[in-house]
């Protein structure tokens, strides 16, 4: 049995591309591993805060010398840190903000790339510590950017995924969502049939 986190991180509730796309995983993977254990943590519905002062304290300073902000932080960010250590699978539903990923998830990502628990630093510098999981990364764009100069998100979630240990990571981009009807039934149809296969 594997232990499935689903990260979601549209702004939108209801006519989210990346959401379908995570709604299909879902079912598909319940249907494969009827066994695993699926968890969706939505970060429109619970908002992580950005990395601030009392984060970084909690982070730094001795547990004694803790402030209660600092404390309260922490302890955030070591909720969020044990469900990916716990994961097997970790799904990121990423659609595409201003060419980048959407805050919440920079801000999740920042909760979760820990010195001494995600990875380390070594004599031959960092380690990812996160190793033997596997991740999928769904995307909805509304132009075509994949393996361009403008696609700012798979070239950044790979390199962060890689730095805490996580290589096998497969990128499913509905791309073409906003230039017109066709484009956006084709863009939608050949990243479901991507996950399908994948899957």
């Amino acid at each position: 049995m594997s232990n499935v986190l689903v990260i979601e991180s549209s702004a939108r509730q209801q006519g989210s591309v990346s959401r379908q796309l995570t709604e299909q995983f879902i079912a598909r993977w319940q249907a494969a591993h009827p066994a695993d254990q699926i968890q969706v943590r939505d970060l429109a519905v619970d908002q992580v805060p950005h990395l601030d002062a009392n984060l970084l304290g909690g982070w730094m300073t001795p547990a004694d010398q803790h402030s209660l902000a600092e404390q309260a932080a922490l302890a955030l960010s070591n909720t969020l840190t044990d469900e990916v250590l716990a994961a097997d699978v970790l799904v990121l539903a990423a659609p595409m903000y201003n060419f980048a990923i959407p805050s919440t998830l920079k801000a999740w990502l920042d909760h979760v790339l820990r010195a001494g628990v995600t990875f380390k630093y070594s004599e031959t510098g960092p380690q990812g510590l996160l190793t033997g999981k596997r991740a999928f990364v769904l995307t909805a764009r509304g132009g075509i950017y994949a393996g361009g100069n403008m696609d700012h998100q798979e070239p950044y979630l790979r390199q962060v995924l890689a730095f805490i240990g996580i290589h096998d990571v497969s990128f499913i981009h509905a791309e073409g969502l906003n230039l017109g009807a066709d484009f956006m039934e084709k863009g939608l149809a050949e990243a479901k049939a991507q996950l399908a296969e994948l899957i």
